[in-house]
């Protein structure tokens, strides 16, 4: 273990949390239920093998409280510090579990990422050394990463996270289908948080096409922009030309209608592909939208 390690007032603390079914089976997990929405706070728990001074326990306390709080059958990482000792780069870092039973790692592969997100290191690690993390525990750890795990210019000392690689989990062969501007546009992050979405959706049907909403908010020039996830559950890939579009607000009225058309969009067989409508105000129906609840449908089926 590190001896007591001195925090960049540049770096805080990023929590990178994601479902624990990316790591254990759903039957580990608890049930949901209407009380799951409630945060869960963390304890910090030591490795039995470490020899923790009481001033390494103060410091990682600290750092401990700082986190924010996490919500049932959840696993998180946050990264606290980093020192460098030659070629090497000495992650500290903390990883939480509120799933209500203990969990265990074999080997997962940690992204570090830089200030926009880009991945600038990758390395797979055999987490069984690090035991059993009990319910609701929050254990520190110690990552080491080399110059042959970077793969961008530089390793950032500043303005960094640690994260989760998600495993490709496509049991039905469905995966997420990105146009070329979102690949171009979107980060690392932000690709695998869409990747987990489509990953952990009900299956669809044979042929099934299914339109779902993923975002909408209003804009500073006032139009309203939703995306929808596309969904092709069939063995052939689709065209859409045009596509006409009814958003409902939290009020159950209708607050916009549009007709779009589309350029060459295809959705490729078995595939999610994300889009974004833009409304402008001519479409909107009223000026006072409520999105703390909405819904997307095609007006002839009524569908969300």
């Amino acid at each position: 273990m590190l001896s007591l390690f001195k925090k960049n007032k540049n770096v805080e603390e990023k929590d990178a949390s994601v479902e624990a079914e990316n790591f254990v089976e759903r039957e580990a997990t608890r049930q949901e239920t209407p009380g799951d929405e409630q945060e869960v706070e963390t304890y910090l728990d030591f490795h039995p093998d470490w020899d923790v001074s009481n001033q390494e326990r103060y410091v990682y306390g600290f750092h401990h409280a700082q986190l924010p709080k996490l919500k049932p059958n959840q696993v998180s990482i946050s990264g606290i510090d980093i020192v460098q000792d030659n070629e090497f780069f000495i992650v500290n870092a903390f990883i939480r579990n509120t799933v209500e039973k203990p969990i265990r790692f074999e080997e997962v592969v940690l992204l570090l990422l830089d200030r926009e997100g880009k991945i600038a290191a990758r390395k797979t690690f055999d987490l069984e050394i690090l035991g059993e993390i009990p319910p609701n525990a929050c254990r520190p750890w110690t990552f080491l990463f080399s110059e042959e795990d970077v793969v961008a210019e530089s390793f950032p000392i500043d303005n960094w996270t640690l994260a989760f690689e998600l495993r490709q989990k496509e049991p039905s062969g469905h995966s997420l289908m990105l146009d070329e501007a979102w690949e171009n546009n979107l980060n690392d992050v932000q690709k695998t948080r869409l990747r987990e979405l489509v990953n952990n959706l009900p299956p669809l049907a044979s042929g099934e096409i299914n339109f779902m909403g993923i975002e909408a908010r209003m804009s500073d020039t006032d139009e309203l922009h939703v995306t929808l996830l596309i969904r092709n559950g069939s063995e052939k890939d689709i065209h859409i030309e045009q596509i006409p579009l009814f958003v409902e607000d939290a009020s159950g009225q209708v607050v916009a209608k549009g007709g779009f058309q589309l350029n060459h969009f295809e959705v490729k067989a078995n595939t999610s592909k994300p889009w974004t409508f833009i409304f402008p105000e001519s479409l909107l129906e009223t000026k006072e939208i409520d999105l703390s609840r909405w819904r997307v449908f095609l007006p002839e089926h009524q569908q969300a």
